[in-house]
């Protein structure tokens, strides 16, 4: 099949600004010198966050520690410089969120790791009858208990305001961050430090304008989507 001369020169104009786009991208440096992903030194640092957050970032304390596997590694690493600059307030990390405990390196290394994590919503239907090997299958696993409410009005409210940047089902989006699965009452938490003004939010305005009974209902159809 032939195509014409303007769809050839569009083509070839594209190819062109990607490989210039490609090229431009600066490798990230740190202290003068390209970074390079180490695995071996976020598994170490991942071994301070599991206490909180578990080996593989599931969350812990029943929500009061947020999932962090899988999460998008630029919202996280951004995050984590919140927390070290204070910008956001989080008294549990006050400790490990200066440079001498979490360095840029271990920042870029760790939320690398996490963002590669794969937790599944549900066990494998056919589980070992080893306990060991049961244990270490369900570290992988991340379940959200079901919230009550009405979950399709829960939906339509999702749909509506929380859907353009969270993704369809709360997947998340660039550095926007995924909300399914994420425990519940972790999320309810920073409903109320941005409804406070602990925390930064574009649309903080939709947000106040919502009722109790629409947060509810919001909870139940988030709850829902691992089903």
């Amino acid at each position: 099949m032939r195509i014409g001369l303007g769809a050839a020169l569009l083509m070839a104009g594209l190819v062109a600004a990607a490989a210039t786009a490609t090229a431009q991208q600066a490798p990230i440096m740190i202290k003068g010198e390209p970074y390079v992903y180490d695995k071996d030194n976020a598994q170490d640092v991942m071994r301070i966050c599991a206490g909180c957050h578990g080996e593989l970032g599931n969350g812990g304390g029943g929500g009061a520690y947020p999932r962090l596997g899988g999460l998008n590694a630029d919202y996280l690493a951004e995050q984590m410089r919140k927390f070290k600059s204070r910008e956001r307030e989080n008294i549990p990390m006050i400790p490990f969120a200066v440079d001498r405990e979490l360095s840029e390196r271990d920042v870029l290394d760790v939320t690398r790791f996490l963002s590669e994590v794969k937790l599944e919503t549900k066990p494998p239907a056919n589980m070992p009858a080893d306990g060991y090997a049961r244990l270490q299958i369900m570290k992988k696993v991340l379940q959200i208990p079901r919230e009550p409410g009405d979950v399709e009005a829960g939906k339509t409210f999702y749909a509506a305001d929380c859907g353009p940047c969270h993704g369809n089902k709360g997947q998340g989006r660039l550095k926007k961050p995924a909300i399914a699965p994420q425990h519940i009452s972790y999320l309810k938490v920073q409903v109320d430090s941005f409804l406070s003004g602990k925390r930064k939010h574009d649309d903080l305005e939709v947000m106040k304008a919502k009722t109790p009974e629409e947060w509810k209902n919001l909870w139940a159809f988030l709850s829902s989507l691992q089903d």
